[in-house]
């Protein structure tokens, strides 16, 4: 692949987005520290019942519809004429994020929709000779297809980690299906080009993971020890979250699909030019390598606790050109922040959809 002349501003951007401090590999799981509170001077937030993250354990409507190449496993909450909200997973988890953040916004009128990503759960693929391809585009391919599917044609999008990368993808090639976004850590389109630059060694530690599954060795690591690997991401994306092992499980459920570790693996190895990805999205990811600006309303989200790899948020603020609101989420919440603080997360979606 060629490489794609970027400017300066965003070989800045990514220079930021990678320069925090490393991680240590070995963290301890830690006591959830205070109540997760919204730093922030914009509007006041949507007024939802209050919620103890963990109240729920698992979704009332687990549903299957056929959408493009796959048979997507969804849940499904509140009213079927509501205005839909569509939550996007990340790795390594899956549905339970959002286990608590559903039935808030299914109060408050919403039809939510919650789908399995391809690789995870009870998403399947329909044909044994479908790519099993993990690239950044096609994801966000496959939520348009489950759109198309439930007859949707809006949504409020919301996502963290892949989701949302996923989020940010469909605001930037399809505004018109995208109402407005929520998106933890902000700006996340990426580019293989854009990834070969390299990073200094206290950032590149913090991405281990991408190099360990550019192995086959990495492989098969993986697949033989998905789960306590899950974990181990979990500790240190969210050093200060008190998950038990029940709520774990719950999620590490999904990782037994059949396709999961041949999508992890193809989307890192994808990262850095390591995989190919399908010639019929290379024209979206020649659009995405200009990393587009996101016109739709936006709320953007960080957790104080953020042990994974994340940009800064002056660094991307100038990727967002319409109404816009950035909060920096404090009482230790980590990556996985629906999950961590699903009331705050809930309210920001109430919010950016009436912007």
């Amino acid at each position: 692949m060629d490489k794609i002349k970027m400017s300066e501003d965003i070989d800045h951007q990514r220079r930021r987005f990678f320069g925090t401090a490393a991680i240590g590999i070995a963290v301890a799981q830690l006591g959830l520290i205070g109540s997760a509170k919204a730093q922030s001077g914009e509007t006041k937030p949507a007024d939802l019942p209050e919620i103890k993250p963990g109240t729920n354990t698992s979704f009332a409507s687990l549903k299957q519809i056929d959408a493009g190449v796959l048979n997507v496993g969804y849940a499904e909450a509140g009213p079927a004429d509501g205005p839909v909200v569509i939550l996007l997973h990340g790795w390594p988890y899956d549905i339970h994020s959002y286990v608590d953040v559903a039935p808030l916004l299914a109060g408050a009128g919403y039809r939510v929709i919650v789908p399995y990503l391809r690789g995870y759960g009870t998403t399947r693929f329909l044909s044994s000779e479908t790519v099993r391809n993990g690239q950044q585009s096609v994801v966000a391919v496959d939520i348009i297809a489950l759109m198309d599917a439930l007859k949707i044609e809006k949504a409020t999008i919301a996502g963290y980690d892949w989701g949302a990368r996923t989020a940010n993808v469909i605001a930037a090639l399809w505004p018109e299906r995208c109402k407005a976004m929520v998106s933890v850590s902000g700006y996340l389109i990426g580019s293989p080009a854009a990834n070969e630059m390299p990073l200094p060694p206290k950032a590149e530690l913090q991405w281990w993971y991408q190099y360990y599954f550019a192995t086959e060795r990495g492989r098969a690591g993986y697949e033989k020890y998905r789960h306590d690997f899950a974990k181990l991401i979990w500790q240190i994306a969210s050093p200060k979250w008190g998950f038990d092992d029940a709520m774990f499980d719950r999620s590490a459920a999904s990782f037994d699909n059949p396709d999961h570790v041949s999508i992890v693996v193809h989307n890192y190895r994808w990262r850095l030019s390591l995989a190919e990805g399908e010639p019929k999205y290379d024209d979206l990811e020649k659009r995405l390598a200009e990393f587009p600006v996101i016109t739709v309303p936006t709320i953007t989200l960080e957790g104080d606790a953020n042990g994974a790899p994340h940009p800064d948020p002056a660094s991307y603020r100038k990727k967002f050109s319409g109404k816009y609101a950035h909060r920096t989420i404090t009482g230790g919440i980590g990556h996985n922040l629906p999950q961590e603080a699903p009331q705050i997360f809930a309210e920001a979606i109430v919010e950016a959809d009436n912007y």
